[in-house]
């Protein structure tokens, strides 16, 4: 067997790349979407274990909605690329175009087995140029064919190598063929067909036997004329060990399955559903179809399914001739590699092993598949046309007169195929170039115009969108996901009245359910979302929630195991205030899906609303075990740690919110918390730090400027409060605890008596009842020594809050202190309310109360008087601040800035986050919205994922 050299695998590996260099500025389109873009099984917080129990989309195996397509390995390799470069495209398509030089080189090295020296490299450039191969190569999905063609080449060379020099078996070359069939299996279904390829091999070129030799020694043997030779003795062990390893592969297979085919509907395939005679005819003409895409690869489609190749209903189409010819041809190569045993019949044979035993998982003759025709499944069988191509080149080439011509058309036929793939490549770059390039081949496929729409849906050009979904209904106008486009995009065009009609058209498409069979095996599942939307499209109206919930009701009695189902009604519920109910539902859920972190967070938030922190905890923990980065678990677990009141969460809280930042780095709310966890633990420096970041992030940030202005004032740095005061009263004009704060240190710390008085007075105008802001004002008049009003001022306080008592005695005090100044003939109130002396101040200290005793029970007894719910976003008013005055006496500032700081975080501290979706059908689940409780704003996760139809979801539209 000659060797493959370095030069010719060289020129091979130089002429993949010149033809897919191009493929690497493509991103992912098509499949690629639910197999790259939406798989969490790449991710590393994912299990590795995962990978060999859910399928090639991360859908678990046990699901019916599962794809059952079971290739662990190659998605093994999409999480390798995803640790190396993360959804960087272009890392992907660089690995598959290394992958199909590698391939190039193997098959080279197989037809050097019955091909000579030339020939041989014919086929393999021929392989290596072919334009069928871009969606294989340029579509990252298709790295299953690739990966399992490897070790289908590598699987037959190691058995070529089972028979020694003197004809004995070797066993280690058998061993090591079976466990490169596993693993292309892995990679792959078809490549457990590679040792039906090994048994023609076997049987037709390493023992030379024709099918007229098996014949006649059968029937000699039959006849007790002779015994079996022992060479076929041999043949027939080796035979017998391949076929107990496959049918060992094909039980576990049909076990990790669970006995269950996936769900396909007649847009898939609609041949399939299709009665005797049109399903076989339609099958069968496939097989021609198939071989012109070989022969002629000018026109080239990303998606046969749907109306794309129309049924053959009758005898008499006259595409059966082409059934025919195509099945005459196949038969006399046939015939001739069977009957004759020169080395053209074994090329020919291996040839159409080749061609023939690879696609028939693909073929649809001996069960349905959930396409009607796909280019990337012609990979493997390309190499066995490119072997006939190749041979014919060898015999014609031999002949003089054309030698000369034959390498010319070998020439022009490599140079259109590079061209044409690397033409090819460019459709491959977008979605939108892609599927338009695929209307110009048909336009009898729905499907291409509602991906065509999506493209220009996701360019937020929906009236553009509209246009070729309404085109997919006109085309297919049963077509269910298409009406259900429609509906989607005249709900982003606000046009809700025709969304609701066309989603109730797509429902009205749905099967109706037969007493006696089993639903779910009727529909795609993702069509049931068509009761997702429409519920979440007219839950907006708060008269129609009971409505809604009957939709959800009806698609789980529909599908008992229908996930997304139980998510919405649980939001639903929680909307409708049925707490119970919301939780039962989450719970189902779980018991779905397990493993779904965000089903846990969404418990989570339930727990919050039915009041049980502790059980909140304990799901957000679930969470974070199942996705350690879930953003919104990270920050909410956080909170809740710190909102707890226990130092002993208070580490872990840090270390979460510190995640989340790493996360969320433009996310203020982040770095507030952390200086509001900082604050707990008296680490000043570091507070004023994180607080600094939320407001470089967020201008005007309401709760990170009044708390950093606290923080000052907690550390005896009133003056520096007031630049973020005077920041925070500029964004918010009406915040009064931010001016009661203020007065406070105009008048204490920078004895401006005007300024306090302006403070208090917008304070009295704004909330005329407001208790603490009335008082304030009392107290700059008393310091002003205009008694007479001070005094009025504070009986209209009292008046406000008769239960104040210390209002009570600072009226007391200002009227003994005017009864005392009558008696010695003093004025009441100084000029103009002025300020008085500092000889004048000193007076008031002689009272009857101590002034340490007295700003104790002013502060004590002012928390808490005049406190604003939570609810209207406004929070308690910080202290009385100037009211010691009265007393003579300073002011308590730890004590007070204690009591702001929690008021301050209960009530601007919010839960926060961004409706996330977990990925279900390409039809938008816009469902739910924001849900508020007092100090909270609460987001659930729920279903959402624009997707294009693919493989993977059968037919998502």
């Amino acid at each position: 067997m000659a060797v493959v050299s370095w030069k010719e695998i060289l020129l091979l590996t130089g002429l993949v790349v010149g033809c897919y260099w191009n493929s690497l500025s493509c991103g992912f389109v098509f499949d690629d979407v639910s197999a790259i873009l939406d798989n969490k099984d790449l991710r590393p917080s994912t299990p590795v274990r995962n990978l060999f129990l859910n399928d090639f989309w991360g859908t678990p195996m046990a699901e019916e909605r599962s794809h059952k397509s079971y290739r662990p390995l190659t998605v093994l390799t999409f999480r390798l690329n995803y640790l190396v470069s993360e959804l960087v495209a272009a890392f992907y398509h660089l690995l598959n175009v290394v992958l199909h030089a590698v391939v190039c080189v193997l098959f080279l090295r197989v037809c050097r087995l019955f091909l000579d020296k030339t020939s041989s490299l014919v086929a393999a450039l021929l392989f290596a140029v072919h334009p069928i191969h871009t969606e294989a190569v340029t579509g990252v999905v298709g790295r299953a064919e690739l990966l399992s063609s490897i070790f289908l080449l590598a699987a037959f060379l190691a058995y070529t190598k089972s028979t020694s020099a003197d004809h004995s078996i070797v066993w280690a070359p058998i061993a090591l063929t079976v466990v490169l069939v596993a693993a292309a299996t892995l990679c792959k279904e078809q490549g457990i067909t590679v040792i039906g390829i090994c048994c023609v091999h076997e049987v037709f070129v390493a023992q030379g036997f024709t099918l007229p030799m098996l014949l006649d020694t059968l029937r000699r043997v039959l006849q007790g004329k002779d015994g079996f030779p022992y060479a076929l003795l041999q043949t027939l062990l080796k035979l017998i060990v391949l076929v107990i390893s496959t049918l060992l592969l094909v039980i576990v297979r049909v076990q990790v399955i669970q006995s269950q085919l996936p769900v396909f509907t007649r847009f898939d395939n609609p041949a399939a559903v299709s009665p005797t005679p049109t399903r076989q005819l339609t099958f069968n003409y496939l097989l021609p179809v198939n071989a012109w895409l070989l022969l002629n690869p000018s026109e080239l489609c990303c998606d046969w399914t749907m109306g794309t190749i129309p049924l053959v209903e009758s005898l008499l189409d006259l595409r059966n001739l082409a059934t025919l010819v195509f099945y005459t041809f196949l038969g006399l190569l046939a015939y001739h590699s069977l009957r004759y045993r020169h080395s053209s019949a074994r090329t020919v044979i291996m040839a159409l092993s080749l061609i023939v035993l690879p696609f028939i998982p693909a073929s649809n003759l001996f069960f349905p598949v959930g396409f009607v025709v796909a280019e990337r499944v012609l990979y493997v069988p390309s190499m066995g046309f490119c072997v006939l191509v190749a041979h014919g080149f060898k015999i014609v080439s031999h002949k003089g007169p054309l030698k000369k011509i034959s390498w010319l058309i070998i020439g022009v036929l490599l140079t259109t195929h590079a061209v044409k793939t690397f033409k090819r490549n460019w459709d491959w770059e977008s979605e939108y170039t892609l599927f338009t390039s695929a209307l110009k081949v048909n336009k009898n496929n729905a499907k291409l115009w509602n991906n065509v729409g999506h493209a220009l849906e996701n360019q937020n050009n929906y009236a553009k969108a509209l246009q070729y979904f309404l085109q997919a209904t006109r085309v297919q106008p049963d077509d269910i996901g298409a009406h259900m486009n429609v509906g989607r995009t005249y709900k982003n065009l606000n046009k809700s009245k025709e969304a609701e009609d066309a989603y109730l058209v797509a429902k009205s498409l749905m099967p109706q359910v037969i007493p006696g069979k089993k639903y779910a095996t009727r529909v795609a599942p993702n069509h049931l979302n068509v009761y997702i939307n429409l519920a979440n499209l007219i839950r907006a109206n708060e008269s129609r929630l009971e409505e809604a919930d009957q939709l959800y009701r009806q698609a789980i009695s529909m599908r008992p195991d229908f996930k997304q189902a139980y998510i919405s009604r649980g939001e639903l519920l929680l909307k409708m205030n049925k707490l119970t109910e919301a939780r039962d539902a989450y719970l189902r859920a779980l018991e779905l899906d397990r493993t779904n972190a965000d089903l846990w967070y969404n418990l989570a938030i339930v727990n919050i609303e039915m009041k049980d922190p502790s059980e909140a905890l304990k799901n957000f923990n679930h969470a974070l075990e199942l996705n350690p980065r879930h953003k919104l678990a990270l920050f909410n677990s956080a909170l809740l740690m710190q909102e707890s009141g226990e130092p002993k969460f208070w580490p872990e809280a840090n270390r979460r919110f510190l995640t989340y930042v790493e996360e969320e780095p433009e996310d203020a709310n982040g770095y507030f918390n952390l200086g509001m966890l900082a604050m707990d633990a008296n680490e000043n420096a570091a507070a004023e730090r994180w607080m600094r970041k939320a407001i470089g992030l967020q201008a005007g940030f309401r709760s990170a400027l009044f708390n950093l202005a606290l923080l000052y004032s907690q550390s005896k740095r009133e003056i520096d409060a007031l630049p973020a005061l005077d920041e925070l009263l500029r964004h918010h004009p009406e915040h009064i605890k931010g001016l009661i704060l203020k007065g406070d240190i105009l008048m204490n710390h920078k004895k401006d008596t005007r300024g306090a008085k302006a403070c208090f007075e917008r304070i009295v105008r704004m909330d005329p009842t407001n208790v603490q802001g009335k008082h304030n004002l009392c107290v700059v008049y008393f310091e002003e020594r205009d008694l007479p009003r001070a005094a009025h001022c504070l009986e209209e306080t009292l008046a406000m809050a008769p239960h104040e008592e210390y209002v009570r005695r600072h009226l007391s005090i200002v009227r003994n202190k005017m009864a005392a100044m009558s008696a010695a003939g003093q004025p009441l109130a100084s000029g103009g309310g002025a300020a008085v002396s500092a000889e004048e101040e000193e007076k008031p200290e002689r009272v009857e109360e101590g002034p340490e005793e007295e700003a104790a029970e002013v502060e004590e007894e002012g928390r808490g008087a005049d406190a604003v719910g939570k609810g209207n976003g406004e929070e308690k008013n910080v202290r009385k601040s100037s009211a010691e005055s009265l007393g003579g006496v300073g002011v308590d500032q730890s004590e007070s800035l204690d009591s702001s700081q929690s008021d301050e975080r209960s009530s601007d501290r919010l839960y926060q986050g961004q409706l996330k979706e977990m990925t279900c059908s390409s039809d938008f689940l816009k469902a739910g919205g924001y849900l508020h409780r007092p100090g909270l704003k609460i987001t659930l996760h729920t279903t959402s994922a624009p997707g294009f139809c693919s493989a993977a979801s059968s037919n998502l539209y």
